[in-house]
């Protein structure tokens, strides 16, 4: 399927071909799209509609309902402060906001614009480095993305697809919801924690709902075809518990909210083993290149451009160079095989201490070899003399220090120990799992 020779961006919606069930609530075939013709028709001359994104069926039709009138849908979060969300309806201009719509009516759906450059979503960042940004999601890039990814994991109608992630992010939203509408697999939303689900063959996660299955749920995925997992590191042992259990290799893939899809292996490869760390090879459509090196072992910030990426921030200057390229600020280096590792992200996991550069990862995958440690997270602090010291963070099992300092130094080079070992009980997190780096230094002092 491609997505320039599909007039509709949602085609299996509008023929009466799909079918979601979120909350245990379902809808399919034509009283779906009689639900999301109504609700397009709703919203007929709004230029942008918010949708306050609950893991909810009228949130899937809400957001289908606006694509389909040809208008920009902005989701929110539903637990935004006060403050982030009358900034997102502000710099957004939002002329309508949805929040559980009533969908008892039923109606023909409208023509649908074709998936061009018209924007289709406007999607706010995490705000971290301050007030949240517009991240313009056009018509085109959803379509190419969810078309790659089709392609590369053999994901077709015959596909019942589960997964528990949020709807007002990529992962849950563009590839969990919008992917089932364009390409006919029914959708299970298993609310809050990934659960098995019968007849499932193709479950998406997130590291942390992966690393939080119990065993015996993780048995019963024996009988799905394909894992996926993205938005944050996969650590090695999630990705060998899950495969003991279940009998399956994670898929695990990279995209950014404003690129989609930028990695991931095809599901044809998963018998094999893959390098540690990699998330596949450029998908259809992209490209992928390292700032300063394309040597392999190498690393670099990764610049992405293609049919996938956005078309800008809303209100600011462009983002891209004049040759196309977005700097996505994560570090990667390319593997012996072809695909790409990612390192870490540029701001926070590439440590400059002494004169040295020491990656963020190395010294939490030294740390979680450890078997008293559970989690780890690792950034660099100010430092007057160094510039930045090592400074960890682990959630561990009454840990003996003596000899975990030991045991890193035996890993590591006497540079990139951590000066800093805050144990904590817990790791601040996104609402995706990611841990909150930027949270880090207000957790604990050392103990």
């Amino acid at each position: 399927m491609g997505g320039g020779c599909t007039p509709a961006l949602l085609p299996a919606l509008r023929e009466g071909r799909a079918r979601i069930d979120v909350a245990g609530r379902r809808l399919e075939g034509d009283e779906l799209t009689g639900a999301v013709g109504a609700l397009a028709g709703s919203v007929a001359g709004a230029r942008r509609v918010a949708v306050v994104a609950h893991p909810s069926i009228a949130t899937v039709v809400a957001v289908a309902g606006v694509l389909t009138a040809g208008a920009t849908a902005v989701p929110l979060h539903p637990e935004a402060g006060g403050r982030e969300r009358a900034h997102v309806l502000r710099d957004a201009g939002a002329d309508l906001v949805l929040d559980e719509p009533d969908l008892t009516a039923r109606a023909a759906p409208p023509p649908e614009p074709p998936p061009d450059e018209t924007p289709a979503l406007i999607l706010y960042t995490s705000g971290s480095t301050g007030p949240p940004k517009g991240v313009v999601v056009p018509r085109r890039a959803i379509a190419a993305s969810l078309d790659a990814l089709a392609d590369l994991w053999r994901w077709t109608p015959d596909d019942v697809l589960a997964h528990a992630l949020p709807l007002s992010h990529v992962h849950g939203l563009v590839f969990g919801s919008l992917g089932p509408l364009r390409i006919g697999s029914p959708l299970v939303h298993t609310g809050r924690y990934l659960t098995p689900v019968p007849h499932a063959s193709v479950y998406f996660g997130v590291p942390a709902l992966w690393g939080s299955m119990g065993a015996a749920d993780l048995r019963e995925l024996s009988s799905a075809r394909l894992l996926v997992s993205g938005a944050d590191r996969l650590r090695r042992a999630v990705t060998e518990r899950v495969h003991r259990l279940s009998g399956h290799r994670i898929l695990n893939r990279y995209a950014m909210t404003e690129t989609l899809a930028i990695a991931s292996p095809r599901a044809a490869d998963l018998h094999t083993d893959s390098p540690a760390g990699s998330v596949g090879h450029p998908v259809p459509g992209m490209e992928v290149r390292l700032d300063g090196t394309d040597v392999v072992g190498s690393g670099g910030e990764v610049r992405v451009r293609g049919s996938g990426l956005f078309s800008g921030y809303l209100g600011r200057d462009p983002a891209v160079d004049d040759d196309g390229w977005f700097g996505t600020g994560d570090l990667g280096e390319w593997l012996p095989d072809g695909s790409l590792r990612l390192l870490g992200r540029k701001d926070t996991d590439l440590i400059k201490s002494g004169g040295y550069r020491i990656g963020a990862g190395e010294v939490e995958d030294a740390l979680l070899a450890h078997p008293a440690v559970v989690e780890a997270a690792v950034i660099g602090v100010p430092d007057d003399r160094l510039g930045q010291r090592v400074a960890a963070w682990i959630v561990a099992d009454d840990p003996d220090r003596a000899h975990l300092i030991s045991f890193l130094a035996a890993r590591l080079a006497p540079y990139k120990l951590p000066q800093e070992i805050h144990v904590v009980d817990a790791l601040p997190r996104t609402a995706l799992g990611k841990v909150h780096k930027s949270l880090l230094a207000t957790e604990s002092r050392p103990r």
